[in-house]
């Protein structure tokens, strides 16, 4: 992510519906695991995601490959280092929960990613991925972000698996806005990252927020989550 991009994030994604659910399904699989512990934010831009850690009791770190990502970091007061997510500057086993939030389909080798991911994860430990889903939702959005893909379940479970983890769960989210994205899409010339109108952005929030009880997760969305397991 550049420069531009990564100021981009840091400047909507405290108020930006997408961000805002993004941050609540962290919170929702911290909760999960109980106890905090050691936990790694690869890919972390700004660090907003790496702050759910940190405001939940974990010993956190965010890696980015962008310098203007680890600074913005640092000035809210994340550890952040430089490092690439096919080489993190880590141990194996280093800690007890990785995530990768919108990273996998930025990087050519998404394989060695996911590898580096498993490698610094402890037995036992626990991992979440989430990815951009489907090639049919292809348009300059993705290219004005660098993605090199979209995923479909079977490919990100293949990659995940053959990096060493166990997928406890695989499901889609924004599913309710799909059609919507998907007609946006069809229309779009670049990033459509923005701030939006207060009305518009609570009126999205509350429909991808209905996902948190509704059994939509098998059906296509816009996005894929993967719980995981290190054995």
């Amino acid at each position: 992510m550049d420069t531009i991009e990564v100021e981009r994030v840091v400047a909507v994604e405290e108020r930006n519906w997408w961000y805002r659910e993004r941050r609540h399904l962290v919170a929702r699989e911290l909760r999960r695991l109980g106890r905090p512990g050691t936990g790694l934010d690869v890919g972390a831009a700004g660090g907003g995601n790496t702050r759910v850690l940190l405001d939940r009791g974990w010993e956190a770190v965010a890696v980015d490959a962008s310098p203007a990502g680890v600074e913005a970091a640092r000035r809210r007061g994340v550890d952040a280092r430089l490092g690439d997510a096919c080489d993190l500057p880590f141990p194996d086993a280093s800690f007890d929960f990785a995530m990768a939030l919108d990273v996998l389909e930025h990087i050519e080798d998404d394989a060695g990613a996911a590898r580096e991911l498993a490698r610094v994860v402890r037995p036992g430990g626990a991992a979440l991925v989430t990815v951009p889903c489907d090639m049919r939702l292809w348009s300059a959005h993705d290219e004005a972000l660098g993605h090199v893909r979209r995923y479909d379940r079977a490919d990100l479970a293949e990659v995940l698996t053959d990096a060493g983890f166990e997928i406890g769960r695989l499901w889609s989210w924004n599913v309710l806005l799909r059609p919507v994205v998907r007609m946006r899409r069809r229309a779009s010339t670049g990033c459509d990252l923005e701030a939006l109108p207060g009305w518009l952005d609570r009126s999205l929030h509350a429909v991808v927020a209905a996902e948190r009880a509704l059994p939509v997760g098998a059906l296509p969305g816009v996005s894929l989550v993967a719980r995981l397991t290190r054995p």
